[in-house]
């Protein structure tokens, strides 16, 4: 009876050398995307300047923006008076360094407040089905009158000035931010991976902190970058109509306001605070338009 040799394995090859190196982090990418995106680069800049001159303005401005000078009122754009004088011959470009602070704290802050009132009341609407209904028909009241009537009439209650300004132009964004916040829960909370944790017994500060508030961030930045141009815009509009930051602060929407009866005579005085307002609210949609073009995971580096 003859033995059977046993099956020899045959020799397995080397796979070669391994690279363990890791791949570049997703922050890495997302830097270099956004560097890509010279718009988005441009408009970075224009914002890091204006926060940068809203903080040191008054320090580093020619002229203080009360000291008035009667004789040299309505001075066109030299030398002496960069951007000229105004009708009490106080000098603008003062006046916008130092006014830059009110409109960026107007839109930040009111960005600031809508995005922290409507973050709640979007997850809790998204999150818990019992609470939809009721918190979602009160989003679409707000949404039912004008914005700028609503910011309106919450300053007409409030009083005219720069936090009643605030609050009104973020009660007018809340419903913006609830919506996006409800429709991400309610696809986020059927996802696997928010399911199998609540299968597993995690509680819903643990469902909400770890698994669904952290796919939030990236689509809020980019709307609040967005809407920040907006409250801008808005906070302008009620100092132009009276109702935001009162005069002699130069707050831009109120200097726009006070110079638009000089627009024959000293058309200087109206066109910079609007170049201002123009070139702020530009420069915070091109950003917000960058960094949704650098989130966007559908988009190939």
């Amino acid at each position: 009876m003859s033995a059977t040799a046993p099956a020899v394995a045959p020799p397995r090859r080397s796979p070669g050398p391994v690279s363990t190196a890791p791949g570049p982090p997703k922050g890495r990418n997302l830097f270099a995307r956004f560097i890509r995106n010279r718009a988005g680069v441009g408009a970075l800049l224009v914002v890091l300047t204006l926060v940068i001159l809203a903080g040191v303005g008054e320090s580093i401005a020619p002229y203080d923006w009360r000291a008035q000078d009667i004789t040299g009122r309505f001075a066109g754009p030299s030398p002496r008076h960069l951007l000229g004088t105004d009708e009490l011959g106080r000098d603008i470009f003062s006046r916008l360094l130092y006014g830059a602070r009110f409109s960026l704290a107007m839109g930040v802050g009111a960005v600031t407040l809508s995005f922290s009132i409507g973050t709640l009341v979007g997850v809790l609407a998204g999150f818990y089905r019992r609470l939809d209904g009721p918190i979602m028909r009160l989003v679409d009241v707000m949404m039912a009158f004008p914005g700028i009537l609503l910011a309106i009439a919450i300053v007409a209650a409030l009083g005219p000035g720069l936090t009643s300004a605030i609050i009104a132009i973020g009660v007018n964004e809340i419903p913006g931010f609830a919506r996006l916040n409800r429709s991400m829960l309610l696809s986020l909370r059927e996802r696997e991976f928010v399911v199998a944790a609540r299968v597993l017994g995690a509680p819903d500060r643990v469902v909400l902190g770890r698994h669904v508030l952290l796919n939030l961030v990236s689509p809020l930045i980019v709307y609040g970058s967005l809407r920040i141009s907006t409250a801008i815009l808005v906070g302008a509009t009620l100092s132009f109509l009276g109702l935001g930051v009162q005069p002699p602060v130069p707050e831009w929407g109120a200097m726009v306001s006070t110079a638009r009866q000089y627009i024959a005579t000293a058309p200087h005085t109206f066109v910079y605070p609007t170049l201002a307002i123009f070139v702020t609210v530009i420069a915070f949609n091109l950003l917000g338009d960058a960094l949704r073009d650098t989130f966007d995971p559908t988009l190939k580096d």
